[in-house]
C-alpha cells in the first residue's frame, strides 16, 4: 500500500477505511511499538505541532495524541476545556479548525454534536483526525481496539466478539461494529432493550454475512472477546432512563467461572461500577493494556496522515 494515499488524509470514520487499510495500520502500529520498546528517542515529527481540539472531557484519547506526539519528537498544543475557547462566544467549530489549521500541521478534534468532525475537515487541508464526535464514531479507538484483539490472538478473523452494555448511544461499541464488517466473526450484543445496537447497524452486520445474536443476557461463556462498556449518564435525555438501566451488567468474581482461559475482558475506559477491580489482576483483565496501546497506534497514524515514512 503506497504511503502517498495517507498524507493529509483525514481520519473520520472508520467506514472510511477499507480491511487493507486497517491491517495497514495495525501492521505499521506494530512496528511503532517496536520502536518505541527500543527505547531510542524518536524524531520522526521534529518541528511539527499537533492541536488537541477537545470541546468534550477526555482523559485517555486527548493525553494519548499528546503523549504520541511528543514521543515522535513534536509539539502539542490546544484545549480541554470547551468554556475556554471562542465557541461560548458563538464561534462554529467549522471556523475554529480553520484559525487553527494556521497554527499546527495536525488537528484532532472531540465534540459533541455527530458529524461534527467530518464537517470541520471539508474545508481545511492539514489533516484532521476525529477524536470522537457524540454518539457516531471514534475511529482511533477502534484501531486500538483492533491492535489489542490481534496482539492477543494473532487474528480477528475466526473470534467471537460479545459487547455488553450500551450499544445505542456507545460510539466506541458503534465504530468497532462498522470495523469488523471486514472480517470474520461472531457477534453477540448483549444490552437492556433500551439501549440495543441501531437496527441500521445490526442489519448492516448481518446484510455482510456476520452472524449476530443480540441478547438481554450476560451471555459471555463462549466469547473470545468481552466487550464491555460503560452506560453513559451524558448520553441520556431522560434521567430517569438511565437510572433504570446504569448497572445492568456488572462484571465481577462470579463471572470468572465462566469464561473460556482465554478469554479477554476490554473496555474503552473510564469505567463507574461495569467492572469490578476485582477482575483487574486476572489473567482476563486487557483493559489497561488496551489504554496503553493507544500511543503507538496513534503515533502511526500522526506519522502516516503527516507524511513520514518509518
Amino acid at each position: 500500500m503506497s504511503l502517498k494515499q495517507w498524507d493529509k488524509k483525514h481520519i473520520i470514520s472508520i467506514r472510511d477505511f477499507s480491511r487493507d487499510e486497517i491491517d495497514f495500520v495495525l501492521k505499521k502500529s506494530r512496528l511503532m511499538e517496536d520502536k518505541l520498546s527500543s527505547r531510542k528517542p524518536l524524531e520522526l515529527m521534529k518541528g511539527l505541532i499537533l492541536a488537541n481540539l477537545f470541546f468534550e472531557p477526555s482523559t485517555r484519547t486527548s493525553m494519548s495524541f499528546e503523549t504520541a506526539m511528543k514521543r515522535l519528537g513534536g509539539k502539542a498544543v490546544g484545549f480541554s476545556v470547551a468554556e475556554t475557547t471562542s465557541e461560548v462566544k458563538g464561534e462554529t467549530i467549522v471556523d475554529t479548525v480553520r484559525v487553527v489549521e494556521g497554527y499546527a500541521d495536525v488537528i484532532v478534534v472531540r465534540h459533541p454534536a455527530e458529524g461534527a468532525a467530518r464537517a470541520a475537515s471539508e474545508n481545511i487541508k492539514v489533516p484532521l483526525i476525529n477524536g470522537g464526535d457524540g454518539a457516531n464514531q471514534h475511529p482511533t479507538q477502534t484501531l486500538l481496539d483492533l491492535y489489542t484483539i490481534q496482539k492477543e490472538y494473532k487474528k480477528i478473523d475466526g473470534l467471537s466478539i460479545a459487547m455488553v452494555g450500551d450499544l445505542k448511544y456507545g460510539r466506541t461499541v458503534h465504530s468497532l461494529a462498522n470495523a469488523l464488517e471486514n472480517y470474520d466473526v461472531k457477534l453477540t450484543l448483549i444490552s437492556p432493550r433500551e439501549l440495543r445496537m441501531p437496527v441500521r447497524m445490526v442489519n448492516g452486520l448481518r446484510e455482510r454475512a456476520i452472524e449476530v445474536k443480540e441478547t438481554t443476557r450476560l451471555s459471555i461463556g463462549k466469547a473470545d472477546v468481552i466487550y464491555v462498556t460503560r452506560i453513559q449518564r451524558e448520553r441520556f435525555p431522560d434521567p430517569q432512563e438511565f437510572k433504570r438501566v446504569k448497572e445492568a451488567y456488572v462484571l465481577d468474581e462470579g463471572i470468572l467461572p465462566k469464561l473460556r482461559d482465554d478469554a479477554i475482558i476490554m473496555h474503552p475506559l473510564p469505567r463507574v461500577s461495569e467492572i469490578s477491580p476485582a477482575i483487574d489482576g486476572t489473567r482476563h483483565a486487557r483493559y489497561f493494556q488496551q489504554s496503553r496501546n493507544g500511543v503507538p497506534v496513534r503515533m502511526a497514524l500522526l506519522c502516516l496522515v503527516c507524511g513520514v515514512d518509518f
